[in-house]
């Protein structure tokens, strides 16, 4: 979009956004005339190059012998990123501000998205881009994972609300896939890999969230095999809308007689409309919307409040094991979850950096370096390069590691390697915790160069930051990702995968520590020093946690943030190392490179450092954090 003058005509308004007419403001207070203050709506650019470093430079993916991989040169890999890339930025960029202004209406128990949103559901589709790691027995194009997850941060840094409504659907389709009967999949997965039907999953209950125990759904099993499923579920997202020609909810309910809590609970395929023998969609089932709900973001999303009225549904995999099956939906979108908030970090700095380099404001303390203008631009001062390398730093670090996790998900699923599956099983927490929780941090730096301008819609950058808050809710709160991967994950197998990581960073350093003494210096010292107070931390939690479990627990989203910093700053070795090699090698792009190293030398000195400060709250243990009463509160 071009930039214009304009100023606020409060007189002006339409659906509650100003309407904006020209105007000069005032830049500089002290030495500047008046001059015209241009605005411009958010714009974004797919991270094309970057991934293709990541992918190729950094992970190798060509050569990491996992099958389907070696089919995955840079020019086919290059080619689908670009497409995904211009779809992004064409299509559903321009949608973004549209979808937050007018959000879902409910009209007479149907739900409708926001002004252009079904149109470009249909191009999406007729790209293939849902079923793009889909098996192609179910109509999709079978690539791995890794691409899907490139192309999934795309997507979402250009609009997330829209983006959910393909991911959800994935997401319930490889649950249909992991668990299904042969007839469940070919009855459900074409049409849903294709996005012709999509899905949801069904957890929340108004009295129950995370202890999904106490879930109050009833399944009342049937003569025929179905069950009537009744009960209420809340925050559902994408739960109704008319982009589709079905909707296939995963419900978690329970079956009377069964286990009490947890152990009770099964996962039911429950249609929107009974499908026919011939695969159309049949009569409609009893299940209906309530309403939508009234979000702070994420508007052009349908996060529903779901009515199931003795509705139609059958078992997904076994009888009373349905959160197994349902953590298979969940992880993946935990793992989607992480990657919004890597790609809402992206898309809001994305623009900062425009803003920073276009506002003129003060001087620069060490010379004018736009003498003939009345004041240097905003990105001269080096408090707000410090904010723009914290966001620079953090999403190319995200990035790659994002796209590792990915690469062991394929080795996992594509090669049945059990080491790779416990490895992300232990990073998945801190993959959606530690990155979601930056992730809104960096949306809120992004706005804070703005100044006043990002707290004003006019802009566009608090719907960046609007729309990244849900992330560290949504598919369990972060605080319970923490709990997860102190509690659960790192004694899961005895401890084995957590001592693999600690031993996969060590054999790094130890096989790069001669590559040169600065690289070791910049990158390899600092990495070990924030492995060993990971370490140190884990350490403590095995001294101290068996004496007083709430000595663990009250530590850990410092270990959650600590284990996040670690792998960030595995990954700016990574790509250091790969920078530095292609620098060697005599690269074309030289200045490409040469950034990535001073990107990652800023990450290593400034951030990474933090695993210090996390490392001192742990060993204070949980006395301070318990000392209150409830009624102290």
């Amino acid at each position: 979009m071009g930039r214009e003058s304009h100023r606020l005509d409060e007189n002006k308004r339409q659906g509650g956004r100003v309407t904006l007419t020209a105007l000069p403001a005032r830049l500089n207070m002290q030495t500047a005339p008046l001059q015209p203050l241009r605005i411009a709506m958010p714009s974004y650019t797919a991270p094309t190059k970057d991934t293709q470093f990541v992918l190729h430079d950094v992970l190798n993916i060509k050569d990491a012998g996992i099958p389907g991989y070696d089919e995955l040169e840079p020019d086919f890999t290059g080619a689908v990123l670009e497409e995904a890339g211009k779809i992004a930025r064409d299509v559903l960029h321009p949608l973004n501000v549209v979808g937050d202004t007018e959000g879902c209406r409910l009209e007479n128990g149907v739900v409708y998205t926001p002004t252009g949103f079904k149109a470009a559901f249909e191009q999406v589709k007729e790209g293939g881009w849902p079923g793009l790691d889909m098996p192609e027995q179910y109509g999709g194009q079978n690539m791995p994972y890794v691409i899907g997850t490139a192309v999934g941060e795309f997507f979402s840094g250009a609009n997330q609300a829209f983006t959910m409504y393909q991911g959800l659907t994935h997401g319930a389709a490889s649950a249909i896939l992991a668990h299904g009967t042969d007839a469940q999949k070919d009855t459900y997965l074409p049409k849903m890999v294709s996005c012709e039907w999509t899905g949801t999953m069904n957890l929340t209950e108004p009295h129950c969230g995370t202890d999904l125990g106490l879930m109050r759904t009833k399944a009342e099993p049937q003569e025929d095999g179905s069950y009537k499923i009744t009960g209420q579920k809340i925050f559902i997202s994408a739960g109704d809308h008319d982009m589709s020609d079905n909707v296939i909810h995963l419900v978690l309910a329970k079956i009377p007689g069964g286990p009490d809590g947890i152990k009770g609970v099964s996962l039911f395929i429950v249609p929107k409309f009974i499908v026919n023998e011939d695969g159309t969609p049949g009569e409609r089932n009893g299940v209906s919307v309530g309403k939508i709900e009234e979000k702070m973001g994420i508007h052009g999303n349908s996060t529903c409040v779901m009515n199931y009225d003795a509705a139609t549904g059958w078992l997904l995999g076994d009888m009373h094991k349905g959160m197994r099956a349902m953590f298979t939906m969940m992880n993946e979108a935990r793992l989607g979850v992480g990657m919004q908030g890597l790609a809402q970090a992206e898309a809001a700095y994305q623009n900062a950096v425009e803003y920073a380099k276009d506002r003129l404001q003060g001087r620069d303390v060490t010379g004018a370096k736009n003498p003939d203008g009345p004041a240097d631009p905003l990105i001269v001062h080096p408090d707000i390069r410090r904010n723009l390398m914290d966001q620079k730093s953090f999403a190319e670090g995200a990035r790659a590691f994002i796209l590792w996790g990915a690469t062991m998900i394929d080795k996992a699923h594509r090669s049945e390697d059990k080491d790779a599956d416990g490895l992300i099983s232990l990073l998945t927490p801190v993959i959606k915790g530690f990155l979601t929780d930056k992730g809104y941090d960096m949306t809120v730096q992004a706005q804070q160069v703005y100044g006043g301008h990002g707290y004003i819609e006019e802009w566009g950058m608090s719907q960046y930051t609007r729309d990244a808050r849900i992330a560290m809710i949504y598919e369990g709160a972060n605080g319970v990702q923490a709990l997860d991967l102190v509690g659960r994950k790192l004694a899961q197998d005895g401890g084995k995968h957590v001592m693999a990581f600690f031993d996969l960073v060590k054999g790094f350093c130890k096989e790069n520590a001669e590559i040169s003494e600065d690289y070791a210096q910049d990158f390899i010292e600092p990495l070990k020093a924030a492995s060993k107070d990971l370490q140190a931390a884990g350490m403590y939690f095995m001294q101290n946690g068996m004496k007083n479990p709430n000595n663990a627990l009250a530590g850990s989203t410092d270990f959650m943030h600590m284990f996040g910093h670690v792998c960030l700053g595995l990954m700016w070795a990574m790509m250091g190392k790969a920078a530095q090699k292609a620098l060697d090698e005599g690269a074309s792009d030289a200045a490409f490179y040469e950034t990535k190293l001073a990107t990652g030398r800023y990450y290593m000195a400034r951030q990474l450092p933090a695993t210090k400060l996390h490392l001192a709250r742990i060993e204070t243990g949980a006395d301070t954090v318990m000392a209150l009463d409830a009624a102290q509160f």
